[in-house]
């Protein structure tokens, strides 16, 4: 194998490394401007400069503005440095698993728990850009569809337990458990009256199990 292949198969994941940590950092800035700045009133120059690379590298690592807002958004989602699938999350799984309702209730409140300090910020600031951007507009709609979605799914998955209360539809549940895990919802009991996260997810694990169940 000739010499320059050799090096050049060497330093491949030196680079590959050095360009996933370029692009945590730029998505670390973006998604720090965004949620202090707003979306209109944060520039790629300044996320740019931020994340300590030009704009060029910038564009390159991510892309333009509105990806760069999107990929904020889906890292919120999925926690690591790339979107991920809902049906792939840990947390998805682990709820398809469990047997019981509110077994499946608990790990998605954990969860969601867990998710918030990340994620909040993050559709707070997303939705009050949709408002004046109609990129965010649509992304927005969107994520919001995406969450209707899933939340159609958890009902159904609640329902196979036969342990949902039968004067419930699912697309009741699906919307009771849509409203109280909004952003919205958290941000008035975390932000608003000083709950600590662990203390919103065992109130939305009590809250659901309260309001969805059949009593025993």
């Amino acid at each position: 194998m000739p010499d320059d292949v050799k090096a050049r198969r060497y330093h491949a994941p030196q680079r590959a490394e050095r360009a996933a940590a370029t692009r945590r950092s730029v998505l670390e800035a973006a998604r720090l401007l965004f949620t202090t700045r707003g979306y209109p009133g944060t520039t790629v120059t300044e996320i740019a400069r931020r994340a300590g690379v030009n704009v060029d590298t910038l564009y390159a690592t991510v892309g333009r503005k509105p990806t760069l807002l999107r990929e904020v958004v889906e890292t919120a989602l999925s926690g690591l440095d790339h979107a991920v699938p809902a049906e792939e999350r840990d947390y998805v799984r682990a709820i398809r698993a469990a047997t019981t309702a509110g077994a499946k209730i608990d790990i998605y409140a954990a969860a969601l728990a867990r998710m918030g300090p990340r994620t909040v910020p993050v559709f707070l600031a997303l939705r009050a850009a949709a408002d004046r951007d109609p990129d965010c507009a649509a992304l927005h709609v969107e994520i919001t569809g995406r969450r209707a979605a899933n939340m159609r799914l958890f009902a159904a998955d609640l329902r196979a337990t036969g342990e949902l209360r039968p004067d419930l539809t699912d697309e009741e549940v699906a919307d009771i458990v849509w409203a109280t895990n909004s952003a919205d919802y958290y941000a008035l009991l975390v932000d608003g009256r000083g709950w600590s996260p662990e203390r919103y997810g065992r109130h939305l694990a009590d809250a659901w199990r309260r309001m969805l169940l059949e009593p025993r």
